[in-house]
């Protein structure tokens, strides 16, 4: 396995995680806190969900297919040829990844580098 900063379709690209969403959830939960206790305790839970999913999650990019591991356990794989679709939402700030498989449709928090997540994409699976 060779992992790359920069994306090669012939190797294969792990993503470096990335704490904002979560960071921002829980530092989010404080004033909230003041106003609905409740809430902020939701958020602060999700945020820390999020943070030791981030923590404990790879993807990686592979010449044809998707991989999620946990560890070093591979726990699904997406092949590119089963795409249809995919899309980044919110530019500015992004927070979740789209794509539509044949089968099914996915949305996933953006918990990985997300310009290295653009490229790998746009490279090894363009939208149609």
């Amino acid at each position: 396995m060779t992992t790359s900063v920069n994306p090669n379709f012939s190797s294969t690209v792990e993503l470096k995680p990335s704490y904002n969403i979560p960071i921002m959830l829980v530092i989010g939960a404080i004033p909230v806190f003041f106003l609905q206790p409740l809430i902020a305790g939701i958020l602060a839970l999700f945020g820390l969900f999020l943070f030791f999913q981030t923590v404990t999650l790879s993807l990686q990019f592979t010449p044809t297919d998707l991989d999620i591991y946990r560890g070093e356990t591979m726990i699904r794989r997406f092949p590119y040829r089963e795409w249809q679709n995919w899309r980044i939402f919110w530019h500015p700030v992004p927070i979740l990844f789209y794509f539509k498989e044949v089968k099914s449709i996915h949305f996933l928090p953006i918990l990985f580098e997300p310009n290295t997540l653009k490229e790998c994409l746009e490279e090894r699976c363009p939208r149609i």
